[in-house]
């Protein structure tokens, strides 16, 4: 699991990769927790596009700059799929589900 502090670690990351899935999470909020557990069963389960995560607490201005190139609006938590540079797929709270994840992923 790659976890993203900086702005220049998530550029590192973003950098040459056509596809990346970016997962928002806050360690105090229970529905995140919940996304958290059907992200990780996804990943579990599935041959994984490169992923890293965003502890929202801990990287504030990371979420912010994450929200500010994707123009999609900041929520926690929040899974991203990015392709070419562009937003394909996001989704917040309830609707981080494993099921959810594999019908917009693969």
């Amino acid at each position: 699991m790659l976890k993203l502090n900086t702005v220049e670690e998530l550029d590192r990351f973003m950098q040459g990769k056509s596809e990346v899935i970016l997962f928002k999470h806050s360690t105090t909020c229970p529905i995140s927790a919940g996304a958290y557990d059907e992200f990780m069963s996804y990943v579990k389960s599935e041959e994984m596009k490169p992923w890293a995560l965003v502890i929202v607490q801990e990287a504030r201005p990371v979420s912010t700059e994450i929200a500010e190139r994707t123009g999609v609006k900041h929520e926690s938590p929040q899974v991203l799929y990015v392709k070419d540079g562009n937003v394909v797929w996001h989704a917040s709270h309830w609707n981080i589900t494993e099921k959810e994840l594999k019908k917009a992923i693969d």
